[in-house]
């Protein structure tokens, strides 16, 4: 990560194939650009919350549109009210797995959404 990155230009990036592991400087300085993201199990981490089921699904089914046209795909745990999303780079660290720029870029995506207000009714 350079100094120049902000969440702006990360929101124009696009997922790329074959990302190399971040270290974790580099996963620190990503993760301040998204304040209500937080690390778990080395996985990249957010829960949503949402007045109903219709308004948890259409947050998941625009989030299923972004994650399709990255090729980057959350781990989601979907209840009434909250949507959890847990991003990791499987394909990292030799197959280990890990997080890389991917997780981040889509991370910021999903922030995106939710703060658009796409869920009202």
């Amino acid at each position: 990560m350079n100094q120049t990155t902000t969440l702006e230009a990360l929101l124009q990036r696009n997922c790329a194939p074959r990302q190399d592991a971040l270290s974790d400087a580099a996963i620190a300085a990503w993760l301040a650009l998204l304040p209500q993201w937080s690390l778990q199990d080395g996985k990249l981490c957010r829960d949503f919350g949402f007045k109903n089921y219709y308004q948890t699904l259409a947050f998941v089914n625009a989030l299923a549109h972004i994650t399709h046209k990255q090729d980057h795909h959350p781990e989601l745990i979907i209840t009434y009210k909250t949507c959890a999303a847990r991003y990791d780079t499987h394909s990292v660290n030799e197959g280990a797995g890990g997080l890389s720029v991917n997780d981040f870029i889509c991370a910021a995506k999903a922030d995106l959404i939710y703060d658009s207000g796409v869920t009202a009714p």
